[in-house]
């Protein structure tokens, strides 16, 4: 009789940690213009440069292209993105943008990784 193969265990990896780029921790409120649900106030969680994700107080379809407002250190970014997922009331979006609020998301991401890997090391 052979042995068996059992392949390795392996933990259960998290979707959140298979990100392309990194996410930073990003709290300010944020305006959300919907075709199907109007607008809507909420505020942020995170941010990297391809997306955002917010706290809302009512659910927006996903796939559906919203409109975005917030303000970021650097100044107010107005975005179109997608909505990708949905967890309670939290959100992902996924930004469809401008090359200047591209410049304004990636300089922002830049400063808040210097800041945040800072406070890390107090």
């Amino acid at each position: 009789m052979e042995p068996q193969k059992h392949a390795a265990a392996r933990p259960a990896r998290d979707p959140v940690d298979n990100r392309r780029q990194p996410r930073f921790k990003l709290e300010t409120q944020i305006s959300i213009n919907s075709r199907t649900c109007g607008h809507l106030k909420g505020h942020t969680v995170d941010i990297s440069e391809s997306g955002i994700s917010a706290i809302l107080p009512i659910e927006v379809p996903l796939d559906e292209i919203v409109e975005l407002e917030f303000t970021l250190p650097l100044g107010p970014v107005s975005v179109y993105a997608m909505v990708r997922q949905r967890n309670a009331f939290r959100y992902g979006f996924q930004f469809v943008q401008t090359d200047f609020a591209r410049k304004i998301i990636h300089a922002t991401c830049r400063q808040l990784s210097v800041e945040q890997a800072l406070l890390g090391d107090l």
